[in-house]
């Protein structure tokens, strides 16, 4: 754990009729939101999602956000509200109610159905609440009321947060398509009847804050799958968040007019899609969908829907792309990508390209063909609200930092004073009183890494070990000394993994490392930790000097 804040003091205890929002993730980032309501002694929390790994960040599996600051108070949390199901939103569900398993879980019927399934993956049981939007709930001190926005996954909302101190409204993740596929569009009335009530504080979506105008409508995308399924004559390969179920719908569509099977790929592909079409979110015509496992029964009029749209290291997509995967991607073979890219995935999602093109297949992605459109507002629409709702204090969310001054940006060109948008990171503590809303602290945040079974045990120094290892390579040195003379009487014995395989590079350095061992003991070093010292600062520098490179190095001195 790190305080990123130090010039900030801890936030004081909490002032009557006030309430405080703490980001415990998601700020200054594109993953891991998760923020904390705090007022008269209770906590409602909004989002409890993950961040996904980058390359500097080797054998991590996912990164959760920082609980510390709420764990000793986790029986004043009187909720946890979803705003929508992706993973960003409800990954870490399952590692918060690890540690209190009773916090009522209040989201939307689809959010509720997939949080459901990785609870129950985890043996976890939780009190579930659904509600629609157009409901108001209270929950402790906070009225809730739940607003509909149109996003790239179907019934998200937005949520306004009452109490005595205000009314804050936190849009969730949201675009104004006003053709969605499911007919049903951000609920502007609302907005705008809640400006008219007063909002204090508005939490706004930022990721598309730096473009210009209003994102494309989901439909706007047909035209361009439906010319690449015209020009295909094997098999499509469509790559997808397995949550994204207007987008697989589309392709859905598509395939039905081209006279083609569909098979899921992927344990969570076909886990969501089923519960979509069980409830109703995914309109799947009888024996359209075949089993991934008979799908050479089908030759080449076959659409397979994958995960690996991110260059996940272990999802379809990228096991494809390895040639590790039970379905070969061959010559002719079309790869759509359908979705964007996540900053910090970039190169991962290029190398998936590069295999598969390599492999002879054809690989259509956002850059070259419109095949996908962002879920979130852009510029125009983040005006529009700004102009609907009037708020008396914006705080751009989800974002990194350029989207979010961006976001603040737009704010104040509507009229918005500049002292009143609050751009702020992980931890810091926001108090929303009387129309006002000021910093009033930090709290330590940092990075919670998942490697396997191990949750939170990986600190930044074994990543820095990690990246050590990985890029220069290990070098051990063993050297055995007579214990009352301190003479070397066998040794130096150096091994190196990632370094170089030329043992003899290592005769110069094995003179370095007896002169300066034998001058150490002359003058009266002698313990095994001073001259394992002794050891480390000679290799370091040699290898430092001739070669140019810091590898991880482990000195071993034994006494006899």
């Amino acid at each position: 754990m790190n305080h990123p804040h130090p010039d900030l003091p801890y936030p004081p205890k909490l002032a009557p009729k006030t309430m405080r929002v703490v980001a415990l993730g998601g700020l200054g980032e594109i993953g891991r939101n998760m923020t904390v309501f705090e007022y008269d002694g209770k906590l409602l929390i909004v989002d409890c999602g993950v961040l996904f790994p980058e390359e500097n960040q080797p054998g991590i599996d996912l990164i959760l956000p920082d609980f510390s600051y709420i764990r000793e108070r986790l029986h004043d949390v009187v909720g946890l509200a979803l705003t929508h199901g992706h993973e960003d939103h409800i990954g870490a569900v399952p590692y918060l109610l690890k540690e209190r398993a009773d916090i009522p879980v209040i989201g939307s019927k689809l959010t509720l159905a997939f949080t459901e399934a990785k609870l129950k993956e985890r043996r976890i049981t939780a009190p579930l609440v659904e509600v629609k939007a157009g409901m108001k709930q209270k929950f402790g001190p906070f009225e809730l009321e739940f607003i509909a926005v149109n996003h790239s996954i179907p019934d998200a909302l937005a949520i306004a947060i009452r109490t005595d101190a205000g009314l804050i409204l936190a849009t969730g993740d949201f675009k104004m398509d006003q053709l969605p596929l499911d007919g049903r569009v951000t609920d502007l009335r609302a907005f705008a009847r809640l400006g008219e009530e007063g909002v204090d504080l508005f939490m706004t979506d930022s990721t598309n804050a730096d473009v210009p105008g209003f994102t494309t409508s989901e439909r706007d995308i047909i035209p361009a799958l439906d010319r690449t399924f015209h020009a295909t004559s094997r098999r499509v390969i469509v790559a997808s968040f397995a949550s994204h179920v207007h987008r697989i719908q589309q392709i859905l569509n598509i395939a039905i007019a081209h006279d083609r099977k569909v098979a899921f790929v992927g344990r969570s592909m076909v886990r969501n899609m089923k519960l979509a079409e069980d409830l109703g979110y995914l309109d799947v015509p009888s024996g359209l969908i075949v089993d991934a496992k008979n799908i050479d029964d089908y030759g080449d009029k076959i659409v397979l829907i994958c995960t690996g749209s991110q260059g996940e290291p272990l999802a379809a997509l990228s096991r494809m792309a390895n040639g590790d995967h039970q379905i070969k991607v061959g010559k002719g073979d079309t790869v759509i990508l359908a979705s964007s890219l996540i900053p910090g995935n970039e190169n991962s999602v290029y190398r998936v390209i590069n295999e598969l093109t390599r492999f002879g297949a054809e690989v259509i992605h956002k850059g070259n063909a419109l095949v996908h459109v962002s879920g979130h507002a852009a510029a125009g629409e983040l005006l529009y609200c700004y102009n609907i709702v009037k708020p008396k204090n914006v705080m751009p969310i989800h974002g990194e930092w350029r989207h979010m001054r961006a976001n603040a940006e737009l704010a104040i060109k509507t009229g918005l004073a500049r002292t009143n948008t609050i751009v702020v990171d992980n931890g810091i503590a926001v108090d929303v009183h009387d129309g006002y809303a000021d910093v009033a602290g930090a709290v330590p945040v940092g990075f919670v890494y998942v490697d396997g079974h191990s949750i939170g045990e990986i600190t930044e120094d074994s990543l820095k070990d990690r990246r050590i290892l990985g890029e220069e390579g290990f070098i051990s040195v063993v050297v055995v000394i007579d214990s009352q003379t301190g003479k070397v009487v066998a040794g130096p014995d150096i091994h190196a993994r990632g370094f170089t395989e030329d043992k003899a590079l290592f005769d110069e350095v094995k003179v370095m490392i007896e002169k300066a061992l034998a001058k150490s003991v002359a003058s009266g070093i002698n313990g095994t930790h001073q001259l394992q010292q002794v050891l480390r600062r000679t290799v370091g520098s040699w290898v430092g000097e001739e070669h140019r490179r810091k590898p991880m190095i482990v000195p071993v001195v034994i006494e006899v």
